[in-house]
Parts: structure tokens; C-alpha cells; sequence
């Protein structure tokens, strides 16, 4: 089961957001991605307490990816440290896990452990 992972990201605008959920799916990086637009996120920031409106995307895809994503989402991304934080998903529907298996494996094969391929 540890092999799905929920990737969170907030983004500073839903066109922003969009670009970046089009460009995951477009490379197969993730099966779906939820976005929730309007969000308030208060946090510290270089020294201070700061305040954002931004849009939330919640990815749905696998462990393995997590470094793709990351590398896309940087890619695209407005902020100097983009929030790109994975959480397991432990427990899921088993034919919606496998729907994630074929949204993203299908074209997208796992490389195996200890590789020395890179891209």
C-alpha cells in the first residue's frame, strides 16, 4: 500500500495551478489532480508571519514518481520555495489504486532499485 502518495502544492493563482496540473497529466506523472482554489495559507516567511490566497492541488500518484513530480512542478512554479510535500497513502480503494496503476504505469514503467540509468 505504501507504494500511492498524496503530493500537496499550493500555488500563488488557479492559472498558475492549471498549468501545473495540465503539464503533470500531460506527462503521466499522476493520475488526478484535485484543485481547490481560495485557500488562506498563513506561514513564516523570512522572519515574519506572512498571509497568501492560493490554490491547493492534491496529486494522486505513485512513490516512485515523487522526484518527476517535484522536478515538473519546480519547473512551472512562481515560488523561490514552492510547498511540494508527498503523504502515503495508507489504506484505499483497491480498484481505484489500480486505476492509479494504470493512469500512471501504463506509459510510465518503474524503474528498478539501484539503476544507474538517469534522465
Amino acid at each position: 500500500m505504501n507504494d500511492y502518495i498524496v503530493v500537496l502544492v499550493t500555488c500563488a493563482s488557479e492559472k498558475e495551478a492549471i498549468g501545473i496540473k495540465e503539464a503533470l497529466l500531460r506527462q503521466k506523472l499522476c493520475a488526478c489532480v484535485n484543485m481547490i482554489p481560495g485557500i488562506k495559507s498563513f506561514f513564516w516567511w523570512q522572519g515574519s508571519i506572512d498571509t497568501a490566497c492560493e490554490t491547493l492541488l492534491v496529486i494522486k500518484t505513485k512513490k516512485y514518481l515523487f522526484k518527476e513530480v517535484a522536478r515538473a512542478v519546480k519547473k512551472a512554479h512562481s515560488y523561490a520555495t514552492p510547498e511540494i510535500i508527498a503523504l502515503p497513502i495508507v489504506a484505499g480503494n483497491k480498484e481505484y489504486l489500480a486505476w492509479i496503476d494504470n493512469s500512471v504505469a501504463a506509459s510510465r514503467p518503474h524503474r528498478k532499485k539501484g539503476s544507474s540509468c538517469s534522465s
